[in-house]
């Protein structure tokens, strides 16, 4: 096992200490995704999915946000509080779905559809965001896309997984960009099956990002947040997961006494880990607040470009009750 080289002398307990003297000290508001280490999570403000971290974001008024997650859903809170300093740990901290779907390449692709509209999974880059008509989370897209007319033609990137989902749930016709989430599209039917048939007594949750095929194994499909709910108020005692590692903090501290088992992306794994999100570390994030780098920066155009999709789904999601 390849060493963790170590940024500071602290140790993980000190570290704790110090971030929460210098959240106080910097009026800083720290957002973290549920797919980060523990540690981070419990130290958060706000722990959520892409969808609830976005309106967290949209209503926050401080000095600074640390976001503890990947790229793009630190230049979400900046696009959102553009006069805000945004800070990410790890610059390196991306998303190989974000990755999936380059601006130029988009761009070709979204010309040859020009009486479509564009629906974009906040999963994607600023510059992606700039050419969409409304961003969507996998914890509102298919109200989002039901609120718009059979009849609308639609281009869905980048995420082809969740696009066929929605295309199933709601019998529309959506143009998918071919793009998938790594985590998720390398889950394996087989592994599934065979979890199954070891833990006949558990419920297999997944998320949309899944291919096809798992999520037609599914007792229940849904964001990080709807599977966390679901979880919390379904009366089994025992699940498979099918989603990224980090949501069982949350889970087993809802649910105490139930069993959670995640569902490995193969035979000598026991975790499925999202390699972007486990970027950030407690020194990571210690260093990013006390030194106030490294800060997501973006023009005021893409600022002004992007934030139109992405009010737009927080109006929509508004309006459906769907604030978190």
């Amino acid at each position: 096992m390849k060493k963790e080289i170590r940024l500071t002398n602290y140790s993980d307990k000190e570290l704790i200490e110090l971030i929460k003297e210098i959240k106080k000290q910097k009026n800083v508001l720290l957002l973290a995704h549920f797919y980060q280490i523990p540690e981070i999570q419990d130290l958060a403000d706000y722990v959520g999915d892409s969808l609830g971290l976005a309106q967290k974001a949209a209503q926050s008024n401080v000095d600074i946000i640390v976001f503890a997650g990947v790229h793009f859903m630190a230049e979400t809170a900046k696009i959102l509080n553009p006069k805000t300093k945004v800070l990410l740990p790890d610059l390196e901290a991306g998303c190989s779905l974000a990755e999936s779907c380059p601006k130029d390449k988009f761009s070709d692709f979204k010309a040859n559809y020009p009486d479509h509209m564009v629906i974009s999974y906040i999963n994607c880059s600023a510059d992606i965001k700039t050419m969409s008509d409304v961003i969507c989370t996998s914890g509102n897209a298919v109200q989002l896309v039901e609120s718009f007319s059979k009849d609308k033609k639609i281009i869905f990137a980048p995420d082809k997984n969740l696009g066929g989902y929605i295309n199933r749930i709601t019998g529309r016709n959506m143009v998918l960009w071919d793009g998938t989430c790594e985590v998720h599209d390398i889950l394996s039917t087989e592994t599934i099956i065979n979890l199954k048939i070891e833990n006949t007594d558990a419920k297999l949750i997944a998320h949309p990002e899944c291919k096809a095929a798992v999520l037609e194994l599914a007792d229940y499909v849904g964001s990080t947040t709807a599977m966390l709910n679901f979880t919390k108020n379904d009366d089994s005692q025992k699940y498979i997961v099918a989603t990224e590692t980090g949501i069982l903090h949350q889970m087993r501290k809802n649910s105490p006494n139930k069993e959670f088992i995640i569902v490995p992306t193969d035979e000598t794994c026991s975790c499925n880990d999202c390699p972007y999100m486990k970027l950030n570390t407690l020194e990571k994030l210690y260093l990013c607040m006390k030194n106030e780098k490294p800060e997501i920066k973006l023009s005021d155009q893409v600022i002004k470009m992007a934030e139109k999709p992405i009010r737009k789904m927080l109006d929509i999601s508004k309006k459906m009750n769907l604030v978190k």
